[in-house]
């Protein structure tokens, strides 16, 4: 199955990008954890269990999963003269400014990695003593430690959700809020161009954009409705940009853009940690999202798509907003944690309404959220539990951890 097809959030799952945690998060030191947009040091064998067991539940239940790894050393393999292009760029981007450093570290990387090991080396980054001789390189390597980093590892690459969005048959690649996940994208775009399988996909928004969007706040709610947040991460800017860029391309469907203004905060991070969709009529929430909401619908104009209409939704909560825009009758909001509102903290900082929907009724969870899986199961869900105890720590749940590629159309 190549290209992209995603109109829905629930419509059964066929075809999923991963990405395994590797190496990177052992350059995770509790000094820069805020600064890499981490709470907490997951302990990696563990962490790369638990990932094994998210992916066989999928495959188990017929998802084909592709790792962003693979799909990057497919791309380098295919076409070797793109390499060196590659490198530079992760080395800039990577704050690498002096020529002589970054040929050392240009021919450091060709020298002992290829291929797949090559791939997740720029993932991983690279200590000074590494380098052996020329860490004494200038006076300010000599004064660092040997264990300095000199490039930030990308601790944050499980999070397959937030560099890039599905879309319909498109996809927008991001430019990240964070400096440390802005390389994140570079993989992204590489396979967007060169993949045999994604070259052709139509881009409605590119790394190099004016504002920041993220994949968390991105939700296809209908084949012609988009939900984006306007959150820490993702900018109002950014959804004018991808309006303006879906409504004037004939073969883009969506033509609604429901903007939800969400408080800016670590809770609330993206708009898929406030609420995700599980069923035709049913979605988890987050209990502070209820309402009432501010909420911007966004249409073409009628003579000139990209000449934007703006309304404000004014005393809408999210239940009536949710039945108006995807036209069913009568919508269930399931909150985190039930009624108990400790467990409700607890949980939602746990990622416990954001899951990760395969087929209508049938999502991925985390196993320690019991309180709120229970109140799942009674609701009527089918509920697959993974386990959850290190990759948690990094703040996010099954559907950040997972961007489907393709989804049934029926």
């Amino acid at each position: 199955m190549k290209g992209i097809t995603v109109r829905s959030e629930i419509k059964p799952l066929k075809k999923v990008l991963l990405h395994r945690p590797g190496r990177e998060l052992l350059n995770l030191v509790p000094d820069r954890l805020g600064e890499l947009l981490f709470d907490d040091i997951p302990f990696l064998k563990v962490a790369q269990e638990e990932h094994d067991a998210f992916a066989k539940i999928l495959q188990d239940n017929g998802v084909e999963v592709v790792y962003l790894e693979d799909l990057m050393t497919e791309v380098l393999q295919s076409h070797a003269e793109l390499i060196d292009q590659f490198l530079y760029q992760w080395l800039t981007e990577g704050n690498i400014k002096t020529k002589k450093w970054q040929e050392k570290l240009h021919d450091y990387l060709l020298k002992n990695y290829n291929g797949k090991d090559l791939v997740l080396k720029t993932m991983e980054g690279i200590t000074l003593k590494e380098m052996g001789d020329v860490a004494t390189y200038s006076l300010e390597d000599m004064l660092a430690s040997p264990d300095d980093l000199i490039v930030d590892p990308m601790p944050n690459l499980y999070f397959t959700r937030d560099p890039f969005a599905s879309v319909g048959t498109g996809v927008f690649i991001h430019k990240m809020r964070f400096p440390t996940r802005c390389r994140e994208t570079i993989y992204s775009e590489y396979i967007f161009k060169y993949h045999p399988d994604y070259k052709d996909v139509p881009l409605y928004y590119e790394r190099n954009g004016h504002a920041n969007i993220e994949g968390g706040d991105v939700l296809n709610l209908t084949e012609d409705t988009l939900a984006i947040g306007i959150s820490q991460r993702t900018s109002p800017d950014a959804i004018e940009a991808v309006a303006r860029n879906l409504f004037k391309n004939p073969d883009a469907k969506i033509r609604t853009i429901l903007a939800f203004d969400i408080p800016v905060s670590r809770a609330f991070m993206h708009l898929d940690t406030v609420f995700t969709q599980i069923d035709v009529d049913k979605y988890t929430i987050h209990p502070a999202i209820i309402g009432p909401l501010v909420v911007y619908e966004i249409t073409p104009g009628a003579s000139d798509p990209t000449d934007l209409r703006i309304k404000r939704i004014d005393d809408s909560d999210l239940k009536s907003i949710l039945e108006k825009y995807t036209h069913v009758s009568k919508v269930k909001l399931i909150p985190c944690g039930g009624d108990d509102l400790i467990a409700s903290a607890r949980e939602q900082w746990n990622d416990g309404s954001n899951t990760l929907c395969i087929a209508p009724g049938t999502i991925v969870v985390y196993e320690r959220n019991d309180v709120t899986n229970k109140v799942l199961r009674d609701a009527g869900i089918k509920v697959l539990e993974m386990p959850s105890a290190e990759l948690s720590r990094g703040r996010g749940g099954p559907r950040c951890m997972s961007m489907p590629l393709i989804r049934a159309e029926k």
